[in-house]
């Protein structure tokens, strides 16, 4: 059984979702500590203007926080949703598939979000749903697993059963390959190779939040990593 798993981001990539469904199970990382200027609460879509930040304000702590204890700031800025709407509308309401998902999207930014991660998950299990993906998603939080970095993929792993562990490139910069071996559990890679489609302007530019590729191409995510 194949498991991966990610911090919950605000309308990922399309790497993002290839992930999930190469995997037989998806761990959400809703336990793991919030960094600022990280994609949790943002991500880039293709403007008239270029490319642009659609960023979630979030309340300010004096301690770290993790993901699911993150809280949007809509007393600070209680106009972000309808900023986010008008945006996504006004950069892709020409493209050949916005009548198909945009009414998903004007309901989510129409609805009064509390929390950051269900606002997240909302969205995550919404595009995977038009992706067509039916991965189990399971919270970290839920699962009890402890330890840093390789030792907690493990315990996850093993929480959960799985003898293969599908990690995501920046994964070779800190993982212990040899602690894998030992526990018996397969160590692969994610190769993505971003899909070209046309986008609203010329040229290309990859890894923009998912919502690009649905609007512009509207097709089934194929699974093209190895």
């Amino acid at each position: 059984m194949i498991v991966s798993g990610h911090q919950p981001n605000y309308l990922p990539w399309l790497g993002f979702f290839d992930k999930i469904k190469r995997s037989d199970v998806f761990i959400i990382e809703d336990d793991v500590q919030f960094e600022r200027q990280g994609f949790t609460n943002r991500n880039k879509i293709m403007t008239p203007d270029g490319v642009r930040w659609l960023s979630v304000p979030v309340e300010h702590a004096n301690k770290p926080l993790l993901i699911n204890e993150v809280k949007i700031a809509n007393k600070a800025e209680p106009n972000w949703r309808q900023r986010h709407w008008l945006t996504l509308k006004h950069s892709y309401c020409k493209t050949p598939f916005w009548n198909d998902y945009c009414g998903f999207f004007e309901d989510t930014y129409s609805s009064s979000w509390t929390m950051l991660i269900d606002l997240n998950m909302h969205l995550i299990k919404g595009i995977m749903g038009f992706l067509e993906i039916k991965t189990p998603l399971i919270m970290s939080s839920s699962l009890g697993a402890k330890g840093k970095k390789s030792e907690l993929i493990i315990a996850q792993c093993k929480k959960v059963g799985a003898d293969v562990q599908l990690a995501g490139n920046g994964g070779r910069e800190y993982i212990d390959c040899k602690r894998f071996e030992e526990e018996n559990i397969q160590l692969i890679f994610q190769e993505f190779k971003h899909p070209l489609y046309n986008q609203t302007h010329e040229g290309f530019v990859p890894n923009l939040s998912v919502v690009d590729f649905l609007f512009c191409a509207g097709k089934k995510l194929t699974v093209n990593s190895q």
